[in-house]
């Protein structure tokens, strides 16, 4: 790993009068797994949504590779950039949501060669040849002429991480990938997260799955209240965390883990 690809400095995010993130300072490394966790509401996914610019910042600058996101720097001020060149940006960082969004109108092979012919222009047949390299990197390459209501929930999620991975980003972000699949489900996407990180992937996920954070994760970050409580290795985070906060997080999530048997 070497320095920082994402840099993010008193981020604040608010909707109205609410605060959701309240001055998040972050930097990720090429190459690292950095896995947040939190409880609900704490604002894991607003995070995530800032860091890709679906969400703009009511404060606070992200960097990616040294360049600003969403905005840039004008006579001393700040100024939005052009919509092109946030899409441009946006092309460097793919995003995994809880739920698949995929195109239910649509093969599993057209799902994922649709934003590399639209945006980056490709011919159908160069997206078609990553389209299936990609589906076979996520074990789907046999199921590329079905259509979402005809796969499963890991299945769908597997697509739309290949799409993701369609635009060759640098970064992909994981919006709690896992949470709304049961646990067998939940492991074939989680085995294929598993895969891409000992690829080298640039990785920022948010999820309750522990043992993943605990196998994965370089660094583990935790969240509460829209601030960074602590943050550090998993033998660190889970074994002695630093906060009173972290082990009432832990103790009540990893009960909930044991009670379910998952």
């Amino acid at each position: 790993m070497s320095g920082p690809i994402i840099r993010v400095e008193g981020l604040r995010k608010s909707f109205g009068e609410r605060e959701i993130l309240r001055g998040i300072d972050l930097e990720v490394a090429t190459g690292e797994v950095v896995v947040i966790i939190g409880p609900s509401g704490c604002g894991k996914s607003t995070l995530l949504r800032c860091l890709n610019y679906l969400e703009s910042p009511t404060q606070g600058r992200i960097w990616l590779r040294g360049e600003l996101l969403g905005r840039k720097e004008k006579e001393g001020h700040l100024v939005p950039r052009p919509e092109a060149e946030v899409d441009r940006q946006r092309t460097h960082i793919g995003m995994v949501f809880q739920r698949f969004n995929l195109f239910p109108h649509m093969t599993a092979l057209s799902n994922v060669i649709e934003a590399p012919m639209k945006v980056k222009r490709l011919p159908r047949a160069q997206a078609e040849a990553i389209g299936l390299k990609l589906l076979e990197r996520v074990g789907l390459l046999d199921r590329k002429d079905e259509y979402p209501i005809r796969l499963s929930g890991g299945q769908q999620q597997r697509v739309a991480i290949a799409r993701a991975l369609a635009m060759e980003p640098e970064v992909m972000l994981f919006d709690e990938a896992t949470s709304a699949l049961d646990p067998e489900l939940a492991d074939e996407v989680l085995q294929v997260m598993l895969g891409l990180a000992r690829e080298g992937m640039t990785m920022l996920v948010v999820t309750h799955e522990m043992g993943f954070a605990r196998e994965v994760a370089h660094r583990v970050v935790v969240l509460d209240a829209g601030t960074v409580l602590e943050q550090g290795p998993p033998s660190v985070i889970f074994s002695q965390p630093s906060q009173p906060r972290t082990r009432e997080f832990l103790r009540k999530v990893l009960h909930v883990r044991t009670e379910s048997g998952s």
